[in-house]
């Protein structure tokens, strides 16, 4: 019989286990504890524990998230958060037999990330912004056009560029200091065009936005308070609209990425960069580059349909 009797002790134990002595981050623990809170959740409906859980009823869980369209890599994530769960009640004694042995990972299947062509980039950043009649629109428009620079320059995360601070923009020595996941930093280098667009929305734009008021963050709204994700999103959109093609924060990382491939550079700085933990991550901006290499090859090359 297991020591705990519900499935709230187990799993509490647990976290405590990855947060003490795994030492993982928020992110990852918050990540485990909804995976497996969603488990705990099916087995309940199906009257068994965490504990007393069978190999049929984590297969029929997988098949569920498959029926509810979850994505392949969603469902391989969870079934690792599963793993790693039973394997710690395994060694500590806790059941005699893990349900996730044996059973095949998801098929996981290779999205190639969204991006946008070089065209469309130069496009949306050239695009005029108009910050209307009034000196705090106009402001405005000198911030968003800054972290649209950014977010193709330096392929940054939007939580990244809502959480930069003023001291982490390094404009003589050209680069900005990222703070990713698990509180990690990287040095991501920024071109000419991007450092100049955030230097003019500090002298021209940013005291205007702030309005006296202090903040730390080198982004802010009105009243030096905070940008938030889904502001950033909304200028994202607004900006590639005209350029025909409505992009996501997201899709400019990629396409950071996708173009720096495309023009040679190697993954391991493009791994930098991005801040991927594993180069497996970063190497599927290979594929992206080798498809539209084939695409324009077919389209181009005199014999490349030739019989």
């Amino acid at each position: 019989m297991p020591r705990f009797a519900s499935n709230e002790s187990i799993l509490k134990r647990f976290i405590d286990y990855l947060k003490i002595e795994k030492g993982l981050a928020r992110l990852t623990v918050g990540a485990y504890t909804t995976d497996i809170g969603q488990f705990a959740e099916f087995l309940e409906g199906r009257n068994r524990l965490l504990a007393t859980a069978e190999r049929e009823d984590v297969r029929e869980f997988l098949q569920q998230l498959f029926s509810n369209q979850v994505d392949g890599r969603s469902v391989g994530r969870k079934l690792s958060a599963l793993r790693h769960l039973y394997r710690y009640l395994l060694l500590d004694g806790d059941i005699r037999h893990d349900p996730t042995l044996n059973i095949d990972s998801p098929r996981q299947w290779k999205v190639l990330p969204k991006s946008l062509a070089k065209s469309e980039v130069e496009a949306a950043l050239a695009a005029p912004r108009h910050g209307g009649n009034h000196e705090l629109d106009a402001a405005i428009a000198l911030r968003d056009k800054a972290m649209l620079e950014l977010l193709y320059a330096c392929g940054v995360r939007v939580s990244e560029i809502v959480n930069a601070k003023l001291e982490d923009f390094k404009a003589e020595m050209g680069y900005l200091l990222v703070r990713g996941k698990g509180d990690k930093e990287r040095i991501a280098p920024i071109g000419a065009p991007a450092v100049n667009r955030v230097q003019e929305y500090l002298r021209e734009g940013r005291p205007i936005i702030t309005g006296g008021k202090n903040s730390a963050l080198l982004f802010v709204r009105n009243g030096a308070k905070p940008l938030t994700r889904q502001r950033v999103w909304q200028m994202v959109k607004a900006a590639t609209r005209p350029a025909g093609r409505e992009a996501s924060p997201h899709m400019l990382r990629h396409s950071c990425a996708t173009h720096m491939v495309e023009n040679g550079a190697d993954l391991r700085t493009v791994q930098t960069i991005l801040g991927h933990a594993d180069i497996s991550t970063t190497q599927v901006y290979t594929h992206v580059a080798l498809d539209r290499l084939r695409t324009v090859y077919q389209k181009h090359h005199p014999r490349a349909k030739a019989r």
